[in-house]
């Protein structure tokens, strides 16, 4: 009975062990969800002068995600009980990096930011896109030969935009439900508050990592792969900066991609931890075991659920 009981527990502080493991890897993969998301908010002013787009189509690019997010999560949400979880919020990880990896694929489609002729100057009358005339000091945005260039640049960098946030939309459904519930399943009366607070901590955290994020890549110049850096002329103090906005979503894209390789690892179900408060607590699967003296015997016994179970037969 001894050694049953001895590999009981062991199994059970292994299966204690994958759980914290999964709070931690869920903890991680939100927080990288959420500096995808929330770095687009943090950047978009940024995106909007480097591609000359409106602030209505912005704002409309902005909140675009939350269309494929809308559409699915009571869908996929009511079937979370039949499908591996944990293999889902994967995959769901999965399209939220590629999702972040086409909101940089603009800067490299595109060709490099010509600031005297993008943006306003605070030292000429230029306010246009782009300037046909070679020797002209001033442009007009209304000129035959410019427009079209400029509309079909926008075209394509917003249907890749677009279409980014769709997916960004999509592979953020599973990830919160289907975690709080695999969560919720296998956690202890005692410790489940404990793990779904550290989850909605991150949660509210997520948005200010990912503007200190935005803060820290946007000092860098956007063409810093493109041109050396004695060429650049202006500094980030200048409105006619632009920063790498690129640059942080590859580095949140990156991050969700690393945190989503656990979870294809993790079991659909694992069993659910148990806490007596008058035995002591040996972890997951409700092995919970406890000494049981002997009458007028200064030896006892552990006790455990499997040993009574055959005890009793």
């Amino acid at each position: 009975m001894l050694g049953l009981s001895c590999k009981a527990c062991k199994h059970s502080l292994y299966f204690e062990t994958v759980e914290k493991f999964f709070v931690f890897c869920h903890g991680l993969l939100q927080l990288s969800q959420l500096l995808v998301s929330g770095y687009l908010k943090s950047s978009i002013s940024t995106i909007e002068r480097r591609y000359g787009l409106s602030s209505q189509t912005s704002g409309l690019l902005a909140s675009f995600n939350e269309v494929g997010n809308t559409l699915l999560i009571v869908f996929i949400s009511y079937f979370g009980s039949r499908v591996h979880r944990p293999r889902f919020i994967g995959c769901g990880a999965i399209l939220v990096s590629l999702a972040g990896f086409l909101m940089s694929l603009p800067h490299f489609i595109t060709g490099p930011y010509e600031y005297d002729q993008s943006v306003a100057s605070i030292f000429s009358n230029t306010t246009d896109l782009c300037q046909p005339g070679v020797g002209s000091s001033q442009g007009n945005l209304s000129d035959a030969g410019c427009t079209p260039h400029a509309a079909r640049e926008n075209h394509e960098v917003l249907l890749i935009m677009f279409i980014a946030q769709v997916l960004l939309g999509i592979g953020g459904v599973p990830i919160q439900p289907f975690g709080i519930s695999y969560i919720d399943d296998f956690a202890s009366e005692r410790n489940s508050p404990l793990y779904l607070g550290i989850l909605f901590s991150v949660t509210i955290i997520g948005p200010g990592v990912a503007f200190m994020l935005g803060s820290a890549m946007l000092r860098f110049y956007v063409d810093i792969n493109k041109v050396d850096r004695d060429d650049i002329q202006l500094t980030n103090k200048d409105p006619r900066w632009v920063g790498a906005w690129w640059l942080g979503f590859l580095v949140a894209a990156s991050l969700v991609a690393i945190s989503a390789v656990p979870y294809f690892f993790f079991p659909q179900e694992m069993p659910k931890e148990c806490w007596d408060a008058g035995k002591h607590h040996c972890g997951s699967g409700c092995a919970v075991y406890s000494y049981i003296p002997k009458s007028g015997v200064d030896s006892g016994l552990l006790s455990s659920p499997m040993s009574e179970a055959l005890g009793d037969a």
